[in-house]
């Protein structure tokens, strides 16, 4: 098989996907209503009126467990095509090896920091 033709069911998926997403808008607005009113324009939240201000501060805390839960999260993203690509590999070879070295490195990283906010009290709620 060419190198072309190994991409061909990416390129497929890909543009089935933008193929869905266009339909889907453009069914939309064709079969949609279209009645425009004062209630349509008001902000919706949660099906209730807003009380008080919307400029509510939030501790941090809900932001840095965001952000370490998109941490780990892109760690498994890059964790698996590794795990096929090493899986390929042959036994005891250099390159296996580094690329073992590379990923030892990249989970050591990871569980380090895990342990710095844990230390930190990142995960503690009270």
């Amino acid at each position: 098989m060419n190198t072309v033709g190994a991409y061909l069911p990416v390129v497929l998926i890909i543009a089935m996907a933008v193929g869905f997403a266009i339909v889907n808008v453009a069914a939309s607005m064709l079969l949609g209503p279209r009645v425009e009113s004062a209630v349509k324009g008001l902000a919706y939240e949660s099906g209730m009126d807003a009380i008080g201000t919307t400029k509510k501060r939030f501790n941090i805390r809900f932001y840095v467990m965001a952000m370490t839960f998109l941490v780990f999260d892109v760690e498994i993203v890059f964790l698996y095509p590794w795990a096929v690509t090493f899986a390929q590999l042959e036994p005891q070879s250099p390159e296996a090896f580094l690329f073992f070295a590379r990923i030892a490195f990249f989970v050591g990283t990871s569980v380090i920091a895990y342990i710095y906010a844990w230390r930190k009290g990142v995960f503690r709620w009270d």
